[in-house]
Order: structure tokens, then sequence, then C-alpha cells
């Protein structure tokens, strides 16, 4: 019995082992090799990757019948059945992908566990192409994401400084990644940018929505994901671009150098950029003096692609010079004026008239602010059979002086240094039974020190914060299911932290305990924060171009060190920020409502979403008993923070025509609308409903554009296009008018204007890509409700009836992109 046994099992074995097969191809676009290209047996755990000569296998198949999926990037996807025989000799399949029209097919890797078509994923998410950011030439990335993608705005203070807001929320709210990896730099702060190379970004990835659940606190309003150029040139050749940028209003001149090289399995790249510019102006200031910037960026990258997987290491450097200016100026002119004196020396109605010289000038004036930061990760992704493991691990640190003393001019206001460490593990087993699943933790250690300074508006803390989260997506006929959930915990403490008087300067520094005059500016403080957050949507597809989406997602964010710890000045936001330690975390819980079609000849998209939020904090102008503001720090602002209910509710609506018909022309138009409302009953009673909106309220916005490409070639230019914009903004009625924290912004219109073309040889090869933009080309008047440098004003009146500062002028901006 036992040998007859024994022979039924081997045979049974024998027979399995039989019946595993191989499929394997090429794909291509335009018979060239597609690299990361993904190959999926739809319904089963099989599934890769192309290599860089675009090849792909997949192992261990049962035979049987299948449907494989090849999808890329910015092309249409390709579903193939076929049958798989059991058979020694492996099926081949070779696939040539087309370019898609469609953005359902893209392939979004921000907030989500595997690589995954924009169809289906419920949460709402936008992408945009370096061919779009290219075309709206800005002085900023957060400035051209603005103008591409409805629902995002950004609080400014001046043409460098944009801080990206999304659907009405932005600061720590807005969580903003290179690569994937947090950015970390003071983001609270309001008088610096992101600290990124707006040159060096291939794609952006956006979240409009809570993304807790894979990013944990800070990602309750959204992601924006800045992806950088991966190099995929030919064999063992020397690949780059050189790009030159100039601006007529504020003299802008930019310049960067990339460079990418590939040797096998080795990927290297390599970018220098340097940017400069004097003063802004706009025909109500003239130049806006203290308006300029220099900034230089320094980033390389090393990358090794093998069969198990790849590894990567980016490090990156920034600095910038950046000028803020606060408003002052004659009070009959209305010319800026520079402070040279301070405290009771300083007569703010009596400064001297800024010169011409400084008004063009490129160099940086001694009040200042010097920013730093510098970057090192690795990302490593490891393929465990069918199954995949990421990982993360980088370092960063951001250096931040702002030098406010004019009598001491090396003397640094604040000097702040802020080190991070980014970690993350996920793990996304393989897909069984046409369910994909994803686990992992990630978090961030950090640290904050103040330096040799004489304001301290922040406490020297320790943070750590650690999150595990779940993930799961199944396919169910037409409908995607995809949700998750997650549990966050975030622990934060310093030690009591005392100030008092600098006999060698006047200032403040840093004391102990023990030293004479010590006064104790941070009471020692710990506290941790949990938090559970998660999501639950779908998608159908009523057809390959109609798509229904439904989300609802649960946000969590652990308060901002300003926000429980803040009690002092901040030079550079002329600002002294007044914090609440007894502040409770804030979560929201957001339903979105998304119904998309991708016609042959229009593409219509209107998302809608309603979001409650517990214990929302913002920032409120403190007055006394008799309405007048509190001044701690003459000649500033002071701001305490309030938590209450808030809800913001609002939708996003595109309509693009490309009539088949007229394939050369595209009218390409956005709605973007958004009310937050301040549910704090008592607070709205008590002030005669001027607490009744929520400040940094974008107003309605409404973009419309004719754009025309003309086909062929004319001479030596191709790809020859023109635009023109109409760029609306409404009246902003519904703000936050406690205190006069915020007032009334009228509406303004727009006009913008661009063209550009390929520049060819008579060999086809293009030279270069060459864009010219007129931004504001009727040099209107205006400012924006989100422009901080509206409330710099130190008089109730002035003679041509104007307070405050206005945005930029008309701009005219060249730039060459000139690849090798």
């Amino acid at each position: 019995m036992r040998p007859i046994l024994l022979f039924i099992l081997l045979n049974i074995a024998l027979q399995t082992f039989a019946q595993k097969v191989i499929l394997k191809g090429k794909v291509t676009i335009n018979n060239n090799p597609l690299e990361y290209a993904t190959v999926a047996l739809a319904g089963t755990r099989h599934g890769t990757t192309t290599d860089a000569q675009g090849m792909y296998e997949i192992k261990n198949i049962t035979p049987g019948d299948y449907v494989a999926v090849y999808s890329s990037v910015g092309y249409q996807s390709n579903r193939v059945k076929i049958t798989l025989a059991g058979s020694a000799i492996p099926t081949v399949l070779n696939i040539e992908l087309k370019e898609s029209n469609s953005r359902l097919s893209e392939v979004v890797v921000t907030g989500v566990s595997r690589a995954t078509e924009l169809r289906s994923n419920p949460v709402p998410i936008v992408v945009m192409s370096k061919k779009e950011i290219d075309q709206n030439v800005n002085n900023n990335i957060i400035d051209a994401i603005v103008k591409g993608i409805p629902g995002v705005t950004a609080v400014t203070t001046g043409p460098n400084i944009s801080k990206p807001f999304i659907r009405g929320l932005g600061y720590n709210r807005v969580l903003t990644l290179y690569d994937g990896i947090r950015q970390e730099g003071q983001q609270w702060g309001d008088e610096h940018g992101i600290e990124i190379d707006q040159y060096g970004i291939a794609r952006a990835e956006v979240i409009k929505g809570p993304a807790s659940l894979t990013y944990g606190s800070d990602a309750l309003a959204g992601v924006i994901n800045l992806i950088p150029y991966i190099p995929n040139g030919a064999d063992g050749k020397l690949n780059g671009d050189i790009i030159a940028d100039y601006h007529t209003n504020n003299g802008l001149i930019g310049s960067s150098l990339g460079l990418s090289y590939k040797k096998g399995d080795w990927k290297y790249a390599f970018r220098a950029t340097g940017k400069m510019a004097h003063n802004y102006r706009n025909k109500i200031d003239g130049p806006v003096y203290n308006s300029s910037f220099q900034e230089y960026v320094l980033s390389g990258m090393a990358r090794v692609d093998k069969k198990w997987g790849y590894t990567q290491f980016v490090s990156t450097t920034y600095e910038n010079k950046q000028e803020i200016p606060d408003g002052s100026r004659d009070s009959l002119t209305r010319k800026s004026t520079v402070q040279v004196a301070e405290a009771a020396n300083d007569d703010i109605r009596n400064r001297p008239v800024a010169s011409a010289k400084y008004l063009i000038d490129y160099g940086v004036t001694p009040l200042h602010q010097h920013i730093q930061h510098y970057r090192l990760y690795n990302k490593t992704e490891i393929k465990l059979g069918d199954g995949l493991f990421n990982t993360a691990l980088g370092w960063q640190q951001s250096i931040r002086r702002e030098y406010n003393h004019p009598t001491r001019p090396q003397q640094a206001g604040l000097f702040v240094t802020l080190n991070t460490l980014n970690y993350d593990a996920r793990y996304s087993p393989p897909i069984f039974a046409g369910l994909e699943t994803s686990f992992g933790v990630n978090g961030i250690y950090q640290t904050n020190r103040s330096k040799d300074a004489t304001d301290f508006p922040i406490p020297d803390y320790n943070l750590f914060d650690i999150g595990g989260f779940f993930f799961a997506k199944k396919t169910i006929g037409k409908t995607n299911i995809s949700g998750g959930v997650r549990y966050d915990t975030r622990d934060i403490s310093w030690n009591d932290f005392y100030v008092g008087p600098n006999p060698a300067n006047g200032f403040d520094k840093r004391l102990s305990k023990t030293d004479a005059g010590a006064k104790l500016q941070f009471p020692n403080f710990k506290h941790t924060y949990h938090g559970i957050s998660g999501s639950l949507g779908f998608t159908y597809n009523i057809s390959e171009r109609l798509l229904l989406k439904a989300n609802i997602a649960r946000g969590y964010r652990a308060p901002n060190i300003t926000e429980i710890g803040s009690n002092g000045l901040d030079p550079g936001a002329h600002i002294v920020y007044l914090g609440n330690r007894s502040f409770s975390p804030e979560f929201s819980l957001q339903e979105d409502l998304g119904f998309i079609a991708y016609l042959k000849d229009a593409d219509f998209m209107v998302e809608a979403f309603n979001n409650h939020i517990q214990n929302y904090i913002y920032q409120s102008r403190l007055d006394d008993a008799n309405g007048n503001p509190v001044i701690i720090v003459p000649d500033n602002t002071t701001y305490q923070y309030r938590q209450s209910k808030a809800r913001l509710y609002g939708a996003e609506l595109t309509l693009n025509l490309h009539p088949q018909g007229m394939n050369w022309l595209a009218f390409n138009n956005s709605l973007a609308y958004v009310v937050g409302i301040n549910q704090n009953d008592a607070l709205i009673k008590q002030s005669n409903g001027a607490a009744k909106y929520l400040p940094f309220i974008p107003p309605v916005h409404v973009r419309s554009e004719v754009k025309v490409k003309l086909p062929g070639t004319y001479g030596s230019f191709s790809k020859v296009y023109f635009r023109t914009e109409a760029d609306i903004y409404s009246a902003q009625n519904k703000f936050y008018a406690l205190n006069d924290t915020e007032t009334a912004t009228p509406g303004y219109t727009l006009i913008n204007a661009g063209i550009g073309s390929t520049l060819v040889h008579k060999s086809g090869k293009p030279i270069c890509e060459l864009f010219l933009q007129a931004d504001n080309l009727f040099d209107v008047a205006y400012q924006s409700n989100l422009n901080r440098l509206k409330y710099f004003e130190y008089y109730q009146s002035s003679p041509n009836g104007r307070l405050g500062i206005y945005n930029i002028g008309r701009n005219l901006s060249f730039k060459v992109i000139v690849p090798f």
C-alpha cells in the first residue's frame, strides 16, 4: 500500500510542477523599450515591471485563461486575453503601448501601496506632468501647481514664498513630499517656501483630502508629492539639459544644469541650479523694497536596478537668502523706507527713503533671512516572490536665520536648527484572490535647537512620531473598493527654557536658570498625542471613459510646535505668536464624491467635498478690552491660537473641450469653490458674527484657457502652441473679521498669454524648447486675500487710498531648455 501511495503523491507533485508556466516578452513605445511598465495578470497575485530593455518575465503561473494588463504612466493600458498551456517553453507576448490622452489611465504612486491607475483610486488625486510645469513658468514650483490644479492655492509673501493650501487648509495640514520623503523645514513659518529645486521636478502628484492613512499626522488636508527625474537614456551616454529663465518684473535670472548617465544596472543624476531676483514691482507700490532673493541648489542621485528590485541614494543641498518687506514707507509719497534704528530709537514715520540703487540691486540687504536645507536619503524596493518590500530612510537638517537688527546686522534675531530622521517600511504581499494588501510603519524623529539668537519664538523640543497602517484593495466587476486603518502616536517634550538680557549687545540671549536676570520663557512640557485615522472608498467604472468615485476619510493632526509652545517674536513674519499647550489633536471627517468623463471631444470632472474638523486650530489677532491691538514687541502684531469645531465644503469643476475634428484646438476651464465655517457659536455670538468664517479661505476661482497647437513644422520650429487665459477671482467677503485679522478683498481678473515651440535640426533632432509667457498682461493692481503683504501697513489711511502691499504686476518670462 505504501509504495502505491508514494507513487500517487510523487505523480501529483510532478504534474503540479509541470503545470507551472512562464510568460515573458517586451513592452515598447514607438518601437523603443519602455522601462517600469507594469505587467499583471488581472485577478491574481502575478505581476512584475519591465527592465531597462523593456523586458519582463512572470514565473510559476498555473496554466489557464487570463487577462494580461500592461500599463505605464502617460500611456493607454492594454488588456490582452491569453491562454497559457502547460509547457516548458515560455509563452512570449510583446506589447506596444500607445500614448494616452485620458488621464484615467495615468499611474500614481502617492498615497497607494503599489503604483495604481487613477481610475481605480477613489481618493481625489491629480497629476501634473513636467510638460505642464514647464508651460506654467513661475517664480517657484508651488505657483506652477496652483495654476494647473483646481482647489490648490498658496499663501504668499512676495513672489518667491508660496505656502501650499488645499481646499482652504494649509501649513502643517498639507504634507509636502520630495520623492515620497516628507519635507521638514519649520512648515509653521509664513516667511519661507518649501526649499525644493523647481527645475529638477519631473512630475507632481496632489492628493486633495485626508491622507493620514498613509502618512500620519500633517496630511489632514492632503499631500503634494514632488517627484524628481530618474535617468532613462541610452546606455553609456551622458545626457542632460541646460535651463535658462528670465523674468522682466523682478529681473529673475535662473539657470540650471542637469546631467544623467546610465551604465548597465546603474543610473546617475546631478543638477545644479541658481536663481536671483531684485525687488518686484507693481503700479501702486512701485518697487517693493526688500523682496529680492538668491537661491542655490545642488542635488545628486545614484540608483541600481536588479532583478531583486532597486536601491536609490539621493542627496540635496539648498541655500536661500530671502528678503522680507516690512511695509514701512513715507506717509505722503508712499515710497518704501529703510529701518536704520531699533526699539525706542526707531521712528517708523521718519525712516529714510530707500535709494534707487537698493530697489534694483540683486544683492541682499542686511535685513534678510538665510535658510539652508540638507537632505540625504535612501529608498529601496525588494521583490520577495510576487510581493514587494519597500523601505525609506532619510536625514534632513534645516538651518534658519533671520537677521532683523540694523544696528548689528551680523546678529541673527532668530537662529534655529531642525534635524529630522525619516523612516518608512512597508510590505505588499502577493495579490491573493484579487485582494491587494499592504501594511507598514513610518514616522519621524526630530530635534529643534536655538542657537546664538536674540528672539526665541519656540522652545528646544524633541519629537518622536510613529504610526502603523493596513491597506486593502479589491476589484469586483466594474467596482474598485479600497480602504484601510491607521494608528499614530506622537511624543513631544522640552525642558525649561530661560532667557535674559545680554549686556554685550543690549538684546536677549538664552540663559541658565541660575543666571542673573533669567526669566522662564518656556516652562517644561511633555505630552503624547494619539490618533486613529482611515479611509474607505470605491470607484465604479461606468465605462472605459466614465467613472464615479466616492470616499470617506478620517484625518488626524497633532498640534504643531507653535500652536502649543510658541511665546515670542518671529522676526521675519513680524508676528508675536502665543501658543496654548492644552490643545487637543485635530480630527477631520471628509466625504468626497466625484464624477469623471473623458470623452472623445471633451473632459468633464466634478468633485464635491464636505469636511468636518474637530479641534480646528487657527490664528487670531489679539486685542485688548478696548479693541486695540495688543503690542508686546513694538511694530509687530500679536497673534494667539484658538481652537474650535469647523466645517469646510465646496467643489471643483473642470470642463476641457478638444474636438477631434479640430485637434489643434483646446478650450480648458476650471472652477474651484470652498467655504470655511467657524463653528465656535459662543465666539461668533460674542463678536456679532465677525468670527463666523475661517481665515485663509480662497474666493471662487475660475480659470479659462484657449490653447492652439499648430500641426507640422515651420522651418526650424515644431510643436508650436499659443495660449491665452483668464484667471478670475471673485471678491472674498466671507473672511475672519474678528479683531481685523482679515479684511474684505475685491475681485480681480488677470489675463495671461503664452507661446512655445521646439526648435529642431534639419535631421529632426530637438535643439531646444522655447517658452515665452506674459502674466498679468494688463498690469492689474490687485491684492490676493492670501497675500500676507496685504496686511503690512503702518498707517490708517494713505494719500492714494491704498493700504498694504500689492501683488506682482505685469511680468514677461522667457525660458529655454536645451537637451543634450
